[in-house]
């Protein structure tokens, strides 16, 4: 699907629900960081809650089965947002069912502007040879995933590797990123650990599991971007919903093509970055 860069009502639309940020890369100490302006004492990153959903409230056909939700003008939509965060994070489930390669396709998407692909991957499910997004990451045309494991020794530590970064958890996580289960997911030990790697901002992108667990923790939340396809699943769907009623405050919608996209934050307190 081609993917072309927003209009300016399309960008200034979304400009309020986005984090503010300048991206820098060190080539010569192969780090990244990112300048934001807000509170740097903060021990999150700002987070924007990201997914396609159907007039139903799905995101799949099934558990696991690849469905194209969004048209190409929200795919754009979703291009301009992956430019806009130092990183993107997905559960496993979404690894396996789509092989995404999580990098901007946009025109304008230079490396250093491209995020930081986040993969929660409790049991090491990944096929790290054939995955795209190690393919991309070779090529030059997005940046090294770090993958996140459940550590059973319960040892804190990043190992570097040369495809790819590991974060190994402290808490197993529960369960598996699969279907309809709800693990635990240790949110805020993630997010504090993707801040002190410098990512300053992170797209939070799918699957089900990811971002219903997340729902149930709307304090982390900074921002929520829902496109709404018009179209229904059935039954047999994959839906996504909190463990209790929630809202968002400040919404604004707008049409890309055939779908409707809202933007919001949830009503409780949040942190500003």
């Amino acid at each position: 699907m081609e993917v072309n860069e927003l209009s300016n009502a399309e960008s200034e639309f979304l400009e309020p629900y986005l984090p503010t940020r300048q991206h820098t890369y060190d080539e010569s100490v192969e780090a990244e960081t990112a300048r934001v302006e807000g509170d740097e004492t903060d021990h999150f990153p700002f987070v924007t809650l990201t997914y396609a959903s159907s007039l139903d409230g799905m995101i799949a056909l099934g558990p696991g089965l690849r469905t194209a939700l969004s048209g190409s003008e929200s795919k754009s939509m979703t291009h301009h947002l992956r430019q806009r965060h130092d990183a993107i994070l997905v559960g496993i489930g979404t690894v396996l069912a789509d092989d995404p390669g999580l990098n901007s396709r946009l025109p304008s998407a230079l490396y250093r502007l491209q995020p930081r692909p986040v993969i929660v991957d409790p049991s090491r499910r990944m096929n790290i040879k054939d995955s795209k997004v190690i393919r991309l990451a070779k090529m030059g045309e997005g940046k090294k995933p770090l993958l996140i494991h459940a550590d059973l020794n319960g040892k804190q530590y990043f190992s570097e590797e040369e495809t790819c970064d590991r974060l190994h958890l402290a808490t197993p996580i529960s369960g598996e990123l699969r279907g309809q289960e709800r693990p635990e997911i240790p949110w805020e030990y993630i997010l504090k650990s993707l801040k002190l790697r410098g990512i300053n901002s992170v797209m939070i992108e799918g699957g089900a599991t990811v971002i219903s667990t997340l729902l149930a923790k709307p304090e982390l939340v900074n921002s929520v971007i829902v496109t709404i396809a018009p179209q229904w699943l059935g039954r047999g769907g994959v839906g996504i919903a909190p463990v209790s009623t929630n809202g968002l405050v400040e919404t604004a919608w707008q049409q890309f093509g055939a779908d409707a996209v809202v933007c919001g934050r949830f009503s409780v307190a949040k942190r500003t970055i």
